[in-house]
C-alpha cells in the first residue's frame, strides 16, 4: 500500500472533522504515552489496514490531519499508556478504541467480558 500523508493536524475540534480538503483527527488523553489512528477497509473489516503514529499533542489533545482521508472512514484509536487501575488508568493499546467524538458508530456492538480490561463486576 503507498503511505499515507500526513501533517500534524489541529487539536480542536475534537473527533473527526472533514475541512474540505482532508480529515482532522483530535483525541484527548491526559495520561496516554502514545495513539496510533488506525484505518479499517470497511465495515466488516476485523483489523486495520493502515496504523498510523499520531505524534503530534497539544495540551493533551492528540491530533493529526489526513489530506487523503474522505467523510465515511472507519476507524479507531490503539492508545498506550499507564496500567495502574488502582487509580482508574487501564491503557491497553491491544484494545481498539471508539472515539467518543465519533459522529456515527459503524458495524454490530457484540458486547462480551473481551471488550473490557478487567473483570467485569469484579
Amino acid at each position: 500500500m503507498t503511505p499515507i500523508k500526513t501533517w500534524l493536524g489541529y487539536p480542536y475540534p475534537l473527533g473527526a472533522t472533514w475541512l474540505g480538503n482532508g480529515v482532522n483527527f483530535a483525541l484527548f488523553s491526559e495520561h496516554a504515552t502514545s495513539v496510533d489512528l488506525c484505518l479499517f477497509d470497511g465495515m466488516d473489516a476485523r483489523e486495520e489496514n493502515v496504523r498510523i503514529p499520531v505524534t503530534e499533542h497539544t495540551d493533551q489533545v492528540w491530533h493529526i490531519f489526513l489530506p487523503e482521508v474522505r467523510p465515511g472512514q472507519i476507524y479507531g484509536y490503539r492508545v498506550s499508556g499507564p496500567y495502574e487501575p488502582e487509580i482508574g488508568l487501564r491503557f491497553n493499546s491491544s484494545k481498539l478504541l471508539l472515539d467518543p467524538y465519533a459522529k456515527a458508530i459503524a458495524g454490530r456492538v457484540e458486547w462480551g467480558d473481551e471488550m473490557f480490561a478487567y473483570v467485569v463486576g469484579g
